[in-house]
């Protein structure tokens, strides 16, 4: 028993050290691990399977809305990227330039991909000459390179894993209906699948993406009342057409410019899981996302026949299309238990010689540890109905926490105490000048997050900071 103690301690509780106990999670659960190249992580088989079920998953509903996967070189050139100035300035401090090619200099440095904005750009200016070529829904799974100062795993890391989206439209209102439909389909990808709650809505002109015409995002709340911008849609208009030269001939024989959207979403999902759901014991996978929904653990599995029938188990759990394995390794039925938690996999069946005589087993749920005894051929049946409950208890769970950590202010006194007192987010009046917005962040370190899209109302009628009239509701708050 010495051994599972350990096992639970080494994570530090949440309520000590939110960040320790984040890092410990995620290294105890074998999501990751660190490499020899700083601010780079060794994404482990754990944490790895997480990515491909939300991959598989984003990447069916990316293509129900007709959307076709492409692949872009990593390197772009420099003078390629100097085409469109906003962009280029919004990225330059995170930059990785090659500047050989094996012995020799190249003539012009390559940039490695922080974005591939000016590679689709530079395509489609070839690829796109009629209105019959449009439109372009193209998309991308890749890894993209940022310079980051300082890095944390799955949150903020200098390689990461995603997807970047990539449309050509005809028209202003056809992109401006692309950035909107990926924007709701993220959306409800992270609480359908994910069961984490988000606010929908705009980011300011000064948070927008450099060289984006309006910047649209999904900020979810962290069970330490921190925001986590967990993906985000962008309508470029025709400005990056314009810089590149991306035009096509209407159905009047007249050259016009495309409008353009891009979309993505990282590997920082995994950190939002981790940090919405999981407790100091650690992961608590939602079912739908969970690489292994149920572990069969056997209960003194020397004895005869608990094995075999352990593996029967497994096996009718199986055909009820249930993502299940066996624990038959020769750790204690206690070490078990414990890694099972650690791991966040949902369910746990417990079968031992009593429950095979009784012809019963024992599931018991990660999230509230609550015991369900069934009959051996019903468990199939259980456990899938169990699993539903699961991942609608705890999106119901997360948007309680969501719901009780929203602070409403009238004053720049109560948004200040907000901040200092009251984790999550600030929902206050803006007068829309970009002063009260850095003399918050510059006061508080609280940011804008976004101007929700839902018909929300006004908390006042004048702005938080200055006090002046105000007609725009945002949502402020610490985040990562």
């Amino acid at each position: 028993m010495a051994k599972d103690k350990k096992l639970v301690e080494a994570i530090t509780s949440m309520d000590v050290d939110f960040a320790q106990w984040y890092t410990d999670v995620v290294k105890k659960a074998e999501l990751i691990d660190y490499s020899s190249v700083k601010g780079c992580m060794v994404i482990k088989p754990a944490g790895y399977a997480i990515w491909e079920n939300i991959q598989k998953e984003l990447d069916r509903r990316f293509k129900e809305t007709g959307v076709e996967n492409v692949y872009m070189p990593m390197f772009i050139p420099e003078s390629l990227l100097q085409k469109e100035k906003d962009h280029v300035e919004g990225f330059a401090p995170e930059v990785a330039w090659v500047t050989h090619g094996g012995l020799n200099q190249l003539q012009e440095r390559l940039c490695v991909r922080p974005t591939s904005e000016t590679l689709f750009c530079d395509f489609y200016a070839n690829d796109i000459q009629s209105y019959r070529d449009l439109p372009k829904c193209y998309n991308q799974w890749c890894s993209v390179v940022r310079w980051e100062k300082e890095t944390r795993p799955f949150l903020r890391s200098r390689e990461f894993l995603w997807q970047e989206g990539h449309t050509a439209h005809a028209t202003a209102e056809e992109a401006e209906e692309r950035t909107l439909q990926m924007l709701h389909l993220y959306a409800d990808f992270c609480e359908e699948v994910l069961a984490m709650p988000v606010v929908r809505g705009r980011k300011t002109e000064k948070e927008k993406f450099a060289g984006a015409k309006a910047t649209y995002t999904i900020e979810a709340l962290m069970h330490d009342g921190k925001a986590l911008q967990s993906g985000t849609s962008h309508n470029f208009g025709d400005g990056f057409a314009k810089a590149f030269g991306i035009q096509y001939t209407d159905k009047d024989n007249k050259l016009q410019y495309v409008h353009q959207t891009s979309w993505g979403l990282t590997t920082r999902l995994i950190g939002a899981i981790i940090m919405v759901h999981g407790d100091n014991s650690g992961l608590v996978l939602p079912p739908e996302v969970a690489p292994v929904q149920v572990m069969v653990i056997p209960i003194q599995q020397h004895k005869e026949g608990v094995l075999d029938k352990a593996t029967e188990l497994m096996e009718s759990l199986k055909d009820a299309g249930i993502r299940v394995k066996i624990d038959d390794s020769d750790k204690s039925p206690g070490w078990k238990f414990s890694e099972q938690e650690m791991r966040g996999i949902p369910i746990r069946v417990e079968l031992g010689p009593k429950d095979i005589e009784a012809g019963n087993c024992v599931l018991v749920r990660r999230d509230t540890r609550e015991k369900t005894v069934c009959q051996l051929q019903e468990a199939g049946a259980v456990a899938a109905e169990l699993l539903k409950t699961i991942q609608k208890d705890m999106f119901r769970r997360a948007k309680e926490h969501q719901k009780s950590h929203i602070t409403d202010v009238a004053s720049y006194g109560e948004f200040k105490d907000a901040v200092e007192h009251k984790p999550g987010f600030i929902r206050a009046m803006w007068c829309g000048d970009v002063e009260c917005e850095n003399k918050i962040k510059e006061d508080t370190t609280a940011t804008s997050r976004c101007m929700p899209l839902e018909g929300e109302e006004a908390v006042s009628d004048v702005c938080a900071c200055c006090g002046k009239p105000a007609h725009k509701l945002v949502y402020w708050g610490k985040a990562y």
